[in-house]
């Protein structure tokens, strides 16, 4: 059998088409940034443009696994469409332009699809948390082999917090300075002890994708790779002394509208590695839309 899912994020889309039997394998993925949250902290609603962009986006995607003549099409939305106000309009407009629903889940959904998907296809040793930051929250996973011991949503991601903390292109010093003071807040209260920690997200893949030289951008390529603290540690020095624009043009990997955002992601990794005190983060390329994927190989076989 043949499924598919789509991830309606905070700041992109993505999709995955794979083969089911009694293992996963994907057939095609692709990804779309549409900063879908872009405004959501200050108004509480979702802007019109990214509205129309990400139902288009959809629908293309909707289209595009219906090429692959897959029986089931799984869409879920994550933080953006938890907190909106106006986010049955917009499930009201995904459902009119494809003739699917889609369904919002919860941090603790969204946490466990995230975990599943690092259980399945990295197989961690010992116990491991996974930190999958995304755009509008960062959820904290740790358990071993499929089993959840831990898990905690914090309500921030790359979008909210370059809203708030990052007013300067570059950042200034004590924009960084008030953004890994209250990460540090945060992130400490989801502290638990593990053997390895393992990141996902746009974020983790990109820096992981220019630290090996890995472009164009291939999945399989990135999952699995290691970062260490002292790396992550450069890269932020690095691209946080550069304007938007000249990350862009120096670094072919950063996507345009991943460039201004960039930052708060990585600041979130280096602050949970600095906290959890590890040295080394393994990424993660496979995140929710491939635990949606696993479920099914779990319920089924």
């Amino acid at each position: 059998m043949k499924i598919a899912s789509i991830d309606v994020g905070s700041y992109s889309i993505r999709l995955s088409v794979a083969q089911l039997n009694k293992s996963l394998q994907v057939l095609h993925e692709e990804g779309r940034i549409t900063a879908l949250a872009t405004d959501l902290r200050e108004s509480g609603l979702l802007r019109e443009d990214r509205m129309e962009e990400s139902v288009e986006v959809i629908r293309g995607f909707v289209e595009k696994a219906k090429s692959f003549e897959v029986g089931k099409i799984k869409i879920v939305g994550t933080e953006a469409l938890r907190r909106a106000k106006n986010a049955q309009e917009f499930l009201k407009r995904v459902k009119e332009a494809t003739g699917l629903d889609l369904r919002v889940i919860t941090p603790e959904e969204e946490g466990r699809y995230a975990f599943l998907s690092v259980a399945y296809s990295l197989r961690p040793k010992g116990k491991f948390c996974i930190i999958d930051q995304g755009g509008g929250s960062t959820e904290f996973v740790c358990g071993s082999g499929f089993q959840i011991e831990y898990l905690k949503s914090l309500p921030f991601g790359i979008v909210n917090l370059t809203e708030e903390f990052i007013k300067s292109d570059p950042p200034k010093n004590y924009e960084l300075e008030s953004l890994k003071n209250f990460l540090d807040e945060e992130i400490k209260q989801v502290v638990s002890p593990c053997d390895e920690l393992i990141g996902l997200g746009g974020t983790i893949t990109t820096i992981a994708a220019i630290e090996y030289g890995i472009y164009p951008y291939k999945g399989q390529d990135v999952h699995g790779k290691e970062i260490s603290l002292q790396r992550l540690m450069f890269w932020i020095e690095t691209l946080s002394s550069m304007k938007e624009k000249d990350r862009i043009s120096t670094f072919s990997h950063i996507e345009p509208k991943r460039a201004r955002v960039i930052i708060p992601g990585l600041v979130i990794f280096y602050r949970s590695m600095l906290l959890f005190g590890k040295d080394r983060i393994r990424v993660s390329d496979w995140g929710l839309k491939e635990g949606l994927l696993v479920e099914e190989v779990i319920r089924r076989y």
